[in-house]
Formats: C-alpha cells, structure tokens, sequence
C-alpha cells in the first residue's frame, strides 16, 4: 500500500488549527481538505476486496445499524493507516484535553497515540479499531457513536475515498447535535475524495450561561441514491 507522503507533517503543520479548533468548537467538526491523494485513496478502497489484513467484517443490517457493510484493520495497521493515524493524534489530543478540561473531566490524554494505547490496552481494550466501509445502492449508516471500552478519546476521523457525483450519488456525512431540553440540530458536511472530517465521538462543551456542558453528537451517513462509496474511519481508542 502507498505510504502517506513525506509532505503529511507539512500538511499538518501548515493546517489552521485555531479555525479547526473553532470548528470543533462550535459545530462538532472541522474538515481537512484533500489530506489524501486520489491514487491513496484508491489503494485503500482496493483493500476491501481482500480478506487478509482485517479481523472482522460487519453487515450493517444484521445488526440494524443500517445498510452497507464495514471491516476492522488488524494489527498490524496498512502503513498509511497508521502514519495518519499517530500524526492525527497528537494535533487532536489538546482539543481532547481542553473539551476535558472545560466539563470538569478529570482524565487527560498523553501526546503521543503509543501512550494512549498502552492505556486502552491495559484496560482489555486491545483490539484495532481504523474500519474501512463500502455502501452500495440505498445503503445508509444509522446515527450512532463509536464507543467501545471505558477509554474515549472524544474525537475521530473519516477520509471519503470515492468521489461524489462519478462513483456514487447521495450518501451525505450527517452529524446530529442533542442539547439538553432542545430539538436536534443536523449538520451535513460536504466532502469530495481525499477530504477528511475530524468530529465528536459522544460530547462536545457548549458554553452557556452558567459554564460548559455537554451536547450529545451523533453522525452518520444518508441513502446512497447510487454508486459505490468508500470511506476510512480513524478512531484512536481501541476496543474490548
């Protein structure tokens, strides 16, 4: 598999971080804009079609998470998926520790990803969570959140690998925002092949009158109308 460039740490450190923290801020997510390149993210769709390399695969509806069918990397992770997924980490980790600190959690998050690992695997949380998803005609991915284990590491990553409107039609990233004693609020986030979104796993802070509290988020993906999609999803805590 085609390694992550040598310009990935340029990316990241030329990416606007205060914007993306706003982002993160306010909404619930942020994007990064072509953070992998076509022939990338062609090879890592390619990947699905091959058995050896994944530890489970799941059909969405047998469960009733939805429609579509997703597979779970095994250690050890595609060279790509484990650049991005340690670089991603430590950029991310101080807006995990100031949500934290923010709704009075006591528990902080160590600056580099092995750190944070030895932590979930201590805990019986050791088994790779980065997926790769494929949805067909009429798929859908249910509104949910990726929580596997006592340790959350309270944000995470898509990257879209196909490109709307050639491979496929529909198929919106969608994230839900519960406040308390209010009506949901939808934020549907555009993306083309290559974009990743970063976004909240379970909680965000919300300032309100008297200090931060929590808001509930969801996301998931609408009815594709046509086409195949592809998506990479980096989630940091591993699972029981």
């Amino acid at each position: 598999m085609t390694n992550m460039p040598a310009s990935l740490d340029r990316y990241l450190h030329d990416a606007d971080w205060p914007a993306i923290t706003r982002g993160l801020d306010t909404t619930g997510c942020a994007l990064l804009p072509g953070l992998l390149t076509p022939e990338q993210c062609h090879s890592l769709a390619a990947c699905y079609a091959q058995d050896r390399g994944f530890r489970s695969r799941v059909v969405m509806a047998r469960h009733g998470f939805g429609r579509g069918e997703y597979k779970y990397f095994d250690y050890p992770l595609p060279a790509l998926v484990t650049q991005l997924r340690s670089r991603l980490y430590p950029k991310l980790a101080s807006v995990a520790n100031a949500w934290h600190e923010r709704l009075g959690i006591e528990a902080r998050f160590p600056g580099n990803l092995d750190d944070f690992l030895a932590r979930c695997h201590d805990a019986g949380q050791a088994r790779p969570t980065p997926l790769l998803l494929r949805y067909g005609p009429d798929d859908y991915n249910c509104l949910h959140q990726d929580l596997y284990g006592e340790h959350v590491f309270p944000l995470q990553v898509a990257i879209l690998l196909s490109e709307p409107g050639r491979d496929f039609e529909g198929g919106e990233f969608v994230l839900t925002e519960q406040r308390p004693r209010m009506q949901s609020r939808v934020e549907v986030v555009p993306l083309r092949q290559g974009d990743a979104v970063v976004f909240a796993v379970n909680h965000r802070p919300m300032q309100g009158a008297r200090g931060a509290y929590r808001v509930a988020m969801r996301h998931g993906v609408s009815r594709l109308r046509n086409g195949q999609r592809y998506t990479l999803g980096i989630i940091f805590h591993d699972a029981l």
